[in-house]
């Protein structure tokens, strides 16, 4: 593929599956055509400059691919309805009500009730937000494998039970809306920290996530967790340009310069966390906000509240007790309380074989031990976090660390 297409794809993959789905209210097809727009893209900008408009002419390439594969199928039932649609007709499934984004219109679609919540949000995720199926095993802990068979299974739900994919109802919205805020966090999560390619920050998903959050902040201004949301991502945004240095290398957040952070962001978070918290509904969100908060208020590394911080991650693990949210409860109390403490505590998740394939709790380990001085555990720790295969910019990272220690 080349480099154009390649940002365009990245880019314009979700709104360009969007679009043609809620054209043809055939959520396979619509990807099909979009995957097939792409490919003719492949071929014509690889000799040639990209035209005028490079989203409009895939959206309307990826049309003429869906109508074609209609046209073929035309005497099965159904399908003469939807080529209509595609051939300019009015539109049933078109905006109305209040959503009127189309990406955001079919995140609410595919969160369908008939699936299980993982496979409602693996399968937006690559469908919708363009993630590879290695990019979602990351953000799930399980194998690419195992991610992959989820994903056919969603998929033959969706076939065998003849779901269909229009946009739910006003009264069905509420019951989705937990499906499509963990969407958006994860989507964000991707671009805050890229788990592919030699980026740290994947912009384009960051600044997709924040406007699909903002959007629902306007649908929803009285639900505390899509406003906890919102509040988190500005807060974990507006460190986006002090993580990676002039070299593309990972900055730790200790290690950053804070006078790169965005204070307008910072305050526009924890603006909207006090809404949020106002309400008095706390949820999981809200208490990542939280915490994010409490790095933002921090001038220097140091005057980091992480008493704080480690009390705001217990009491997340109430809610959303999870490998992730032990692992950096550890590193609070390791901060707060001293590197023994913090390793206590991940030593208990080593003791689960998920997290044996996760290179960030080695990676942890490998940090405490090295405080404590231990380091040819830490070493140990370093090379197995490397044996996880980390993504590009955290490799480095580690192999540094790794290097300083055998020296």
């Amino acid at each position: 593929m080349t480099s154009q297409a390649e940002i365009v794809f990245r880019r314009e993959w979700g709104r360009a599956v969007a679009v043609v789905a809620r054209l043809t209210g055939d959520l396979g097809l619509a990807e099909d055509a979009v995957q097939d727009a792409f490919a003719v893209a492949v071929d014509r900008w690889a000799s040639g400059p990209l035209p005028s408009d490079p989203p409009g002419w895939l959206i309307t390439v990826a049309k003429n691919q869906a109508l074609d594969r209609l046209r073929r199928e035309a005497r099965r039932p159904g399908k003469e309805q939807a080529a209509t649609l595609l051939l300019g007709q009015r539109d049933p499934s078109g905006p109305a009500g209040p959503i009127v984004d189309d990406r955001l219109r079919l995140i609410f679609a595919c969160c369908h009730p008939a699936l299980n919540p993982g496979a409602r949000v693996a399968l937006t995720l690559r469908t919708l937000c363009g993630l590879s199926t290695a990019e979602i095993a990351r953000a799930f802990l399980v194998s690419e494998a195992t991610l992959a068979q989820r994903l056919v299974r969603a998929k033959r739900t969706i076939r065998d039970a003849g779901i269909p994919f229009p946009v739910p109802a006003d009264d069905e919205l509420p019951g989705r809306i937990g499906g499509v805020l963990r969407v958006v966090y994860l989507v964000f999560t991707e671009g805050h920290q890229a788990t592919a390619g030699p980026r740290v920050v994947r912009d384009e998903l960051c600044d997709e996530a924040v406007r699909l959050a903002r959007l629902l902040a306007g649908l929803y201004p009285g639900d505390p967790e899509v406003l906890g949301l919102l509040a988190l991502l500005l807060l974990t945004d507006a460190r986006r340009d002090a993580r990676a240095g002039p070299d593309g290398r990972l900055i730790l957040l200790e290690d950053q310069d804070r006078s790169r952070w965005d204070r307008a962001k910072i305050d526009e978070g924890t603006r909207i966390l006090g809404r949020a918290t106002g309400l008095r509904r706390p949820g999981p969100y809200q208490l990542q906000a939280a915490i994010a908060a409490c790095h933002g208020a921090a001038d220097r590394a140091a005057d980091t509240d992480w008493a704080e911080i480690a009390a705001l991650y217990t009491a997340l693990d109430r809610w959303e007790p999870s490998p992730v949210v032990h692992a950096n409860r550890a590193v609070a109390v390791a901060m707060a309380q001293g590197p023994a403490d913090g390793l206590a505590i991940l030593d208990v998740l080593r003791k689960d074989r998920q997290c044996q394939r996760w290179h960030l709790l080695h990676a942890c380990r490998a940090d405490l031990l090295r405080r404590l001085g231990r380091t040819a555990e830490a070493g140990e720790a370093y090379r197995a976090a490397l044996a996880c295969d980390p993504p590009p910019a955290e490799r480095t990272y580690l192999a540094g660390r790794l290097a300083e220690i055998d020296h």
